[in-house]
């Protein structure tokens, strides 16, 4: 009797089930953690691969559609969502660009965490753990978008990498560290006041 043909299949199975457990961390996540704060190094890089550009800085959110993204290096910048507006405000340039939440989050990265509705606007799929993370695929629905491919990486219960592949083939890597989920998170935060002699820019 051959014995390694339902072994094979018991290993298959058993992977199968963690690949799945991936996508269910990802269902768990959205569902069980209403805000958060991390800090977070983000690597840019070019389509060829020969150039990267590394910033950092912090990260909250408390759902439904706030967050908050404060980069400090290498230059200052800021990205709110006040839960109506998007406001992108460039400390260097002294300038800030708004737009309508609606208009600015749909099916991205930016919704999949703070808000959105994760069945509706994407298809999740698990994919092979790698550098220590559980991956999940998050591919938008909308064929229309900003991005080709969604990646989000998971340390046991833990947001700790999303990579994201636009339209036109640069990798973004959003890597969090001393992620704390549902913490108090101030009202003030999701709320931007124009700096004064700002270019304000509506989108």
């Amino acid at each position: 009797m051959n014995f390694r043909f339902p072994l094979m299949l018991i290993l298959c199975g058993a992977a199968f089930a963690a690949r799945a457990d991936a996508v269910d961390t990802l269902r768990d996540f959205v569902r069980e953690v209403k805000s958060g704060r991390a800090q977070f190094t983000q690597t840019v890089t070019s389509p060829d691969g020969a150039k990267k550009k590394v910033s950092s800085g912090s990260f909250e959110f408390a759902r439904p559609n706030r967050f908050r993204f404060a980069y400090t290096k290498p230059f200052e910048q800021t990205i709110v969502a006040d839960g109506q507006k998007v406001w992108i405000y460039d400390a260097d340039l002294n300038q800030v660009s708004s737009r309508k939440l609606s208009a600015a989050i749909g099916a991205t990265p930016a919704a999949l965490l703070a808000g959105g509705n994760l069945e509706k606007d994407f298809e999740l799929s698990a994919l092979p753990a790698a550098d220590g993370l559980e991956w999940t695929a998050a591919r938008p629905k909308a064929k229309e978008g900003s991005f080709e491919s969604l990646k989000v990486g998971f340390r046991g219960k833990e947001l700790a990498a999303v990579e994201i592949v636009d339209s036109f083939g640069q990798r973004s890597l959003l890597q969090f560290s001393q992620f704390k989920p549902n913490v108090a998170t101030a009202a003030e935060a999701f709320k931007f006041v124009v700096p004064k002699g700002a270019d304000v820019v509506e989108q």
